[in-house]
């Protein structure tokens, strides 16, 4: 079967909620993948910045294989050894007291949601209501995505759950005025990743931090996209200094297997009692050896300080890009969670740059999103410049393009 016989069976079969592209993968080695026909591709998509240790590493490999042949699923019913050791895990490297384990991010905010309502409900005061940002994104359940702020998402979805109030990003001061007596949490991402990779300032997450403190509100961290190396710290509240209340994660956690997870300290870790929530598939054998495996082999690796020097250098090469093609008017990011915002539509340039080997994607219209995976070099980051720069020489000077590569 070759990529066009793919797409066509997608198209013929398949719910049309995806916009994909004209290629299907065989094979994946590092930050390379190899599709039908054997051409070969520079990965900085990584899966939407879930296979953080690339393509076919051996160490997760084996511990798929191994667990595989041992065992795949015995539900929660159970005590299951590799869902305790990876609760462990997390724990000790939070500073939070408990996890419950799911299979994706919209499932670990769906989870953060229902807990902090309930922890409002512990209060004696009734409190329900989550105060989120504008451009924000937390998944396609309808909890999470009425705590989404970006209409395009909502729209024709409604009537959606209440209880939730959206104010700017990075603003305190709005933040500040929409704490009423119905407000339990806050629900922020350290960066906003489908919002365009916005970063918030230090300023305004410790601030975040202390309102939650003095207003007796819970601080859910998502940090869905951000968690697990990608911004150069294990996680991305790390760099600004504060301690959220409840924490989720998915994405990168398992490196390509689905898991995700919800952590919560204080008296938050307390609230759930059995038959408050569940998952049938959370947290089965399979998927945390996986999980194991990638977090062991990030920390013996080092790749989350090499997340952050490699990250540094991809910025810089891209602003110095940005000096030769006035098209990119912004460029922004934390570690490899990248941003090239651009003055055209950023359609034409991701198939450009697919074309001549290197996969990106375009977060908003104009914003070209760039996670590769963690083990990334630099001179993997050159390759990729290399080629982006043909692409938008390609798209904004098509007479002056350089040749495809095969």
């Amino acid at each position: 079967m070759d990529s066009q016989s793919v797409t066509e069976m997608s198209e013929r079969y398949l719910m049309r909620t995806y916009r994909r592209a004209p290629i299907a993968f065989a094979s994946g080695q590092g930050a390379r993948l190899v599709d039908l026909e054997g051409k070969t591709y520079l990965d900085f998509v990584a899966g939407i910045a879930v296979t953080v240790l690339g393509h076919n590493h051996p160490a997760v490999t084996a511990a798929i294989r191994g667990q595989a042949a041992r065992l795949l699923h015995v539900s929660n019913l159970y005590q299951i050894p590799q869902q305790a050791e990876l609760a462990w895990w997390l724990v000790d490297h939070t500073g939070l007291a408990r996890a419950f384990f799911c299979n994706s991010g919209a499932e670990a905010n769906e989870a953060a949601i229902k807990l902090a309502r309930k922890w409002g409900r512990t209060r004696g005061d009734g409190r329900f209501q989550i105060i989120v940002a504008e451009h924000s994104f937390h998944g396609r359940t309808l909890g999470s995505l009425a705590a989404t702020a970006q209409p395009a998402y909502q729209r024709g979805f409604e009537p959606l759950p209440a209880g939730f109030v959206a104010v700017p990003f990075n603003d305190l001061g709005a933040l500040q005025d929409a704490v009423t007596p119905d407000v339990c949490a806050v629900m922020l991402e350290p960066v906003q990743g489908e919002g365009g990779i916005h970063v918030a300032s230090a300023e305004y997450l410790r601030g975040v931090r202390r309102v939650c403190t003095d207003r007796d509100l819970l601080l859910i961290v998502d940090e869905v996209q951000t968690g697990i190396g990608r911004t150069g710290r294990l996680f991305a509240y790390e760099h600004f200094g504060v301690l959220p209340d409840i924490l989720t994660l998915a994405k990168g956690l398992g490196g390509g297997v689905p898991i995700g997870a919800m952590l919560a300290g204080g008296d938050a870790a307390e609230v759930f009692v059995p038959g408050d929530h569940g998952s049938t598939f959370g947290g089965n054998p399979l998927a945390c050896a996986a999980a194991l495996a990638v977090l062991t082999t990030i920390e013996s690796d080092g790749l989350v300080q090499r997340a952050a020097t490699v990250g540094a250098y991809l910025l810089e090469r891209l602003r110095a890009l940005a000096a030769r093609h006035s098209v990119i008017v912004n460029v922004r990011g934390l570690g490899l969670m990248v941003a090239a915002e651009l003055s055209i539509e950023a359609a034409p340039v991701v198939d450009a740059c697919r074309a001549r080997g290197l996969l990106v994607n375009a977060v908003k219209p104009n914003t070209l999103r760039l996670v590769p995976p963690l083990i990334i070099t630099p001179a993997d980051v050159d390759e990729a410049v290399e080629i982006l720069d043909a692409a938008l020489t390609a798209v904004t000077q098509p007479t002056e393009a350089t040749v495809i590569r095969d």
